[in-house]
């Protein structure tokens, strides 16, 4: 059998391929930073990594990490509930919820994890879900794995997320969900009048604070501070992956009664390794110096303001944004491959997005800021912008 399922493969890659829109992985050889070293010897400077506050290869959090491994070893080799649970696990759970200004967290291997985990153990055919059209694909498989009636809204779109909850009067529970952050666009969920719009209709609200927590808010504590709502949301979920370090590890946070349901029933927390310890105790003193000191927060908004004002000086359409992510739109797939590969020899690493990971002829180069860019990597990054952008008739 294999043998024509091989053939029918080879000839949708080669497809692919001739397209121009083949993904190829291009392989760092440093630690993750603001410059980095790929395999063929070039260094160059990384503006598509989720690294926002630039603590991937942040020396406290690696200090951390060792003195972990040399505490409580290396792995769990378990699931939290047969013996899988450490006292560091804990403790971060502690602090991602006092982060967060919540009652309790759940620790997953990612957030996809968290995502996919949330829906079925709460949810069934009596309730509703009402999602954003452009949530993250862990949301949508998430859902999917429930059996809650569905609803979908335009992107931020009130007047549809208005009607589908009046539609879903007719359940006996609805939950809201939407991203923070909506990670192709940058733009920020309207948090403010999705919460109206719940209380009026009787619903719960679940955030995907992944591309916010740490990036949006006056402190960097996601977008329930940008909003003043503090607490008042029922569920978060986010990462250890992005601006909390950039390793790995997923998190649900919220009203207690929801955690403690997720710890009897989610799938992948009853079925899925520990985080190892060493990541723990990083996100721990991740958590601690984030209640020190607001000097990244600071300093990636402002490094993200100077570019964003650059661009569009320089003549680029950029998506409206409220965060770190910077949507230059090219809206043509090929030309998003072409332009990321002469940026690359220019030194600059980005990646061009394309259908499906972005509606049909809305491609574009997302470019992602982070506190560890300094001005003179900004200003090259917008001067080769700038160059191949007038070479390929982007801009003129």
């Amino acid at each position: 059998m294999y043998k024509d399922f091989q053939a029918y493969l080879q000839a949708e890659l080669k497809n692919i391929e001739e397209a121009g829109l083949y993904k190829n992985e291009r392989v760092i050889t440093s630690p993750q930073g603001a410059a980095i070293k790929v395999s063929t010897g070039q260094n160059v400077l990384n503006f598509c990594a989720n690294n926002y506050l630039g603590l991937a290869d942040n020396k406290e959090l690696v200090e951390a990490a060792k003195k972990a491994l040399d505490t409580h070893g290396y792995g769990m080799s378990s699931v939290r509930f047969i013996c899988g649970t450490g006292d560091l696990h804990k403790q971060l759970e502690a602090k991602i919820a006092e982060f967060f200004g919540t009652e309790d967290t759940i620790l997953y291997a990612a957030c996809f994890d968290a995502n996919g985990g949330v829906f079925e153990p709460l949810l069934n055919d009596q309730d509703a879900i009402i999602s954003d059209s452009l949530n993250h694909a862990s949301i949508i498989d998430g859902v999917r794995l429930c059996k809650a009636q569905r609803y979908r809204y335009a992107n931020a779109n009130m007047e549809e997320l208005e009607n589908c909850l009046k539609l879903a009067q007719a359940q006996r529970h609805r939950l809201i969900v939407t991203d923070g952050v909506f990670s192709m666009d940058g733009n920020v969920c309207p948090l403010d009048k999705i919460y109206e719009l719940a209380e009026k209709y009787n619903a719960m609200v679940m955030v995907d604070e992944s591309h916010s927590a740490g990036v949006v808010g006056a402190t960097g504590r996601g977008v329930t501070e940008r909003y003043n709502l503090r607490g008042k949301i029922e569920i978060l979920t986010g990462t250890l992956g992005k601006a909390f370090g950039g390793a790995v590890g997923g998190f649900t946070t919220g009203k207690k009664e929801i955690i403690a349901m997720l710890r009897q029933r989610s799938r992948p927390y009853l079925f899925s390794n520990s985080i190892p310890p060493m990541i723990a105790a990083a996100g721990i003193r991740m958590f601690d110096m984030m209640s020190e000191t607001n000097e990244l927060q600071d300093k990636l908004h402002s490094n993200t303001d100077y570019f964003i004002s650059k661009m569009k000086e320089a003549g680029f359409d950029i998506k409206p944004t409220e965060s770190a992510i910077c949507a230059v739109m090219l809206y043509d797939a090929k030309l998003s491959q072409v332009m990321a590969a002469k940026l690359l020899e220019e030194g600059i690493y980005v990646t061009g997005f394309y259908y499906p990971v972005v509606p049909k002829n809305e491609a574009r180069i997302r470019v992602q800021v982070s506190a560890g860019h300094e001005i003179e990597h900004l200003d090259r990054c917008i001067a080769a912008f700038t160059k191949i952008g007038k070479e390929l008739g982007v801009i003129k």
